[in-house]
């Protein structure tokens, strides 16, 4: 709801694109690893929990408004009917059901390498189960990312980069990206704490921080290539908050160390 007022100056074609990319960053592939590394098996739970209801808007909404279509009732029940949303639904109710379904006994598996330690699993739990299954679709799901990587650099080569960092619009884009969103989502949900209508701990927030301060989507960057919704600038756009993200995420990590070493969440 604040991204399209970030862009009130450009004309309405470009504002939807720039919000868009603004409100969808790459946090699979970008922002799962940092929180990872940085805030352990804590941190990817939350992640992944936060990535639950951004997948969905980003497979329905994000992609109902690049598209160029409109909010009615034969779209929004195109847009639910998207596999990737069916799938991230069926992914949500496989995880809450994993301790109510009939459990298996087998090796441990860390990172798809089996060990030789013992755990108790769903039987659905293909990381666990069927390793020789878990490797391909891993892999395949690896390629969603650099395939779209390849797209937007094929996208790029009509411009050359001193062209791409002349332009002030991709520039503008990644202050509000990786700087500004970032910052209002610490504001906010530090008020929602305060105030006690949300208690948050600080890697939560820290999670939420990190996944907002990312680079622009891949999967955004495709729709507008796809669509052909801005694709150059898109292309721009995402080449350049990639290099600010790298540049601003240790800012980010300290900032967020001094606030925990305040006290401000628990």
């Amino acid at each position: 709801f604040i991204t399209p007022f970030m862009y009130q100056r450009y004309v309405k074609g470009q504002r939807e694109v720039l919000a868009i990319l603004t409100t969808f960053g790459s946090t699979t592939f970008f922002g799962i690893p940092i929180v990872g590394a940085v805030y352990g098996a804590k941190g990817v739970m939350y992640s992944s929990i936060f990535n639950i209801g951004y997948r969905i808007f980003l497979y329905s909404y994000a992609y109902i408004k690049m598209s160029g279509l409109k909010m009615e009732a034969k779209n929004i029940k195109k847009m639910f009917a998207n596999p990737i949303v069916i799938a991230t639904f069926f992914g949500l109710f496989f995880w809450l059901a994993q301790h109510l379904v009939p459990q298996v006994t087998v090796h441990a598996a860390i990172n798809g390498v089996q060990t030789t330690g013992m755990t108790t699993v769903a039987f659905y739990r293909i990381d666990q189960t069927a390793l020789w299954l878990y490797k391909p679709l891993t892999y395949l799901a690896n390629l969603s990312s650099p395939l779209a990587w390849l797209a937007i650099g094929v996208t790029l080569r009509s411009i050359s980069f001193a062209d791409a960092a002349k332009d002030k619009t991709p520039w503008y884009y990644a202050l509000n990206k990786v700087i500004l969103v970032p910052l209002l989502n610490l504001v906010i949900l530090w008020l929602l704490d305060i105030t006690g209508i949300l208690p948050l701990s600080f890697v939560a927030v820290a999670t939420v921080v990190v996944m907002m301060a990312t680079p622009t989507a891949s999967v955004a960057s495709a729709y507008a290539i796809s669509f052909d919704r801005e694709a150059v600038l898109s292309s721009n756009a995402s080449f350049i908050s990639t290099i600010c993200a790298v540049v601003m995420m240790p800012v980010w990590i300290a900032i967020l160390q001094v606030v925990s070493g305040l006290g401000v969440f628990h």
